[in-house]
Parts: C-alpha cells; structure tokens; sequence
C-alpha cells in the first residue's frame, strides 16, 4: 500500500466535510451532489485502510502471544485470518489504482465486429453478453442505447451503458481489438476461423463538464427502433441518429419509447465522444477537432481467445492468461481487469 497516502486522504475528505457545512452549500445541487459522492469514495477507502490497519495489529499481537505459548488452534485461525486478509489488501489496492479523472464515472460502450460478416458479428455478441454477465455479478445496471442485429446472426453494432461506481475505471482497459479463434458454428466444414470485434470505452460525461456544441453542426435524423426478437421494435419513429458534421462522429439511441429521451440520451452519448477526443487531441474548442483521425483501424489486439485447438485468453498488454474461456466468456474477467490497473501504475 505504500501509494496509498492515507494521511493526504484524511485532509481531503475534512476539507470536504467542512465544505458541506457552508449556508450556501445548497445553492447548486449538481455541485453539492458532487461534493457528497467524493466524500463517500474517500471515506470508504480510509475506513478500509484503518479497519485492516487494526487488523495487522491484532494478528501480529496474536503471533507474539502464540510464540512464547503455542497453541495449534490459535495458529490455525492466524493462518486462516492472515489469508482473509490478503484478499483484503488487494481489493484494497485495486482501489487505490481506481483514481483516474473520471473512473468513478459511468461507462458507455460501444462494441463493432470487425470484416469477415457473420462470424465476426457474433463474436460481437458473446464479447455483449460477456460484458452484460460481468456486470451483473458485480452489481451494475446495464443499459442498452442503440443495437443493430446481424443479418444470420449476432450483431452489427450495440451500444450499452454501465451503471455504478467505478464503471469506466474498471472497464476502460477493455477499449481495443479483441481476437476471437475457434471452429466456425456456421462452416459447413468445420475450418478454424479467426475473428476480430473492437471494444470503445468511454466515460459518462456529468453535467458538471461543460461541452460546448454548435447545433448548426448537427445532423438528427429519427427512425423507428429494430432489433432481435421483436423486443426493441417501435410502431413510430421514436430512434434517433445524431451526426456531428465537422468530425463525422454518429451517435444513436432507441432505448426508449419517447423519441425526447433518445435525443437526450443520444446528446450524452455525443458529448462522451467529443470530449474524449478532444482530451486526446489536446486541444480548447471543438470546432478545431479532425474527424478523419476517428476512423476504425483494426490494429493489434489487446486480448486473444482461443477454443480451439486448446482453450486459453490472454491479454497481450499484461500477459495475464487463463485456460478457463468458458468462466471468462461467462463474465469472470474481474482478473483480467485487476491485472491491467496494474499494468498501467
């Protein structure tokens, strides 16, 4: 833990505290709201550095007392206590590298097969499920914002957002090529393929960042909704398309019935894009951002996963691996993840 600087945190989280005690504090609900959900990040980690703090203590007195009289049950619970503890200290730690501008934010994502039709656009849709089932077993909603099904199956494009504490700081690794080889479910001759789907991360940008956006350079188009099964289809055009014309980024919504919420939504899913450019581009305004520079380029992958002829994923960043690509495949990536925020301290 020695990034961890517990003393910098106690000051940050009074000086907090002390804000909320201001007559004004009330004034701006969005600030306030801010002020508050920082207070709540910080106080849980300080209370989890002093609670396994007093736990170190106490194993340690334990230790000494065991030393000078042995006894087999009381080693046995030092062990067992020691292990919990470890498990402790790293979710810990994993917390600590959870500092990012905006980790703590929503995620919004977007996932793309790559060139090769059917076999890549359901690729696209177990990596969806995948992600789907991850963030279920860890608490968080899931949204789906615009899906567009594939012709004999999967999809050509879905974008979902994930809800709930440190959504992007977790899922932000997962941006890149993911490289999926198996036998092909849809040759006839049961050849190996290889298949590629691009992941894009981007956090929610909150209402307290201020995206300055001309609407003479918006083009928005409204459609009706579609998708699998009949669940997304919409008797009226209530699916809306936003193209922002000076870099050519389109965003679309048909999550919801009212075509008001897809605007908003989709006005949100724009503003996350711009400025994530724009922090990338290094540059003040938006007008002075370049479209072409956005394009799709299927480079290396970060991640590869193999059925066939063995089982294995790999992350080709941190060269974590497992041969378990079923669990993963399930939504058991949490070590996945874990082992990039590492990576990258």
């Amino acid at each position: 833990m020695s990034h961890f600087d517990i003393s910098k945190l106690e000051t940050e989280l009074k000086e907090l505290e002390v804000e909320t005690l201001r007559e004004d504090f009330w004034k701006d609900i969005k600030h306030s709201n801010k002020i508050l959900s920082k207070i709540k990040i910080i106080k849980n980690k300080v209370t989890e550095y002093r609670k396994i703090e007093n736990e170190i203590q106490n194993l340690k007195e334990l230790t000494e007392l065991t030393n000078l009289e042995p006894d087999e049950e009381i080693a046995k619970d030092i062990i067992k206590s020691t292990k919990l503890l470890e498990k402790e200290l790293e979710k810990l730690e994993i917390a600590t590298l959870l500092s990012g501008k905006y980790d703590s934010n929503n995620a919004i994502v977007t996932i793309h097969p790559g060139a090769g039709g059917t076999e890549s656009q359901d690729w696209a849709e177990m990596l969806y499920r995948m992600y789907t089932r991850w963030a279920d077993k860890n608490k968080y909603t899931v949204t789906e914002l615009d899906y567009l099904e594939g012709e004999e199956a999967g999809i050509k494009s879905v974008t979902f957002e994930i809800v709930g504490e440190y959504a992007y700081g977790y899922m932000k690794g997962e941006m890149g090529v993911h490289r999926l080889v198996r036998i092909s479910p849809f040759d006839s001759g049961g050849r190996r393929h290889t298949s590629f789907a691009s992941v894009e991360v981007l956090p929610e940008i909150t209402d307290d960042i201020e995206i300055e956006i001309n609407p003479d350079d918006l083009r928005i188009d409204t459609y009706r909704a579609s998708g699998a099964g009949g669940q997304h289809i919409n008797k009226t055009s209530s699916a809306v398309r936003i193209t922002h014309m000076p870099t050519n980024i389109v965003v679309a919504c048909q999550s919801e019935r009212s075509q008001i919420q897809n605007r908003e939504t989709a006005m949100k899913m724009l503003k996350s894009k711009l400025f994530d450019l724009k922090e990338k581009e290094h540059k003040e305004k938006i007008e002075d951002l370049k479209g072409e520079q956005r394009e799709i380029a299927w480079g290396s992958q970060i991640r590869s996963y193999v059925f066939c002829p063995y089982t294995m994923v790999k992350d080709h960043r941190t060269n974590y691996e497992v041969g378990n690509v079923d669990a993963v495949m399930d939504g058991k990536i949490d070590d996945f993840m874990e082992s990039f925020l590492k990576y990258s301290q």
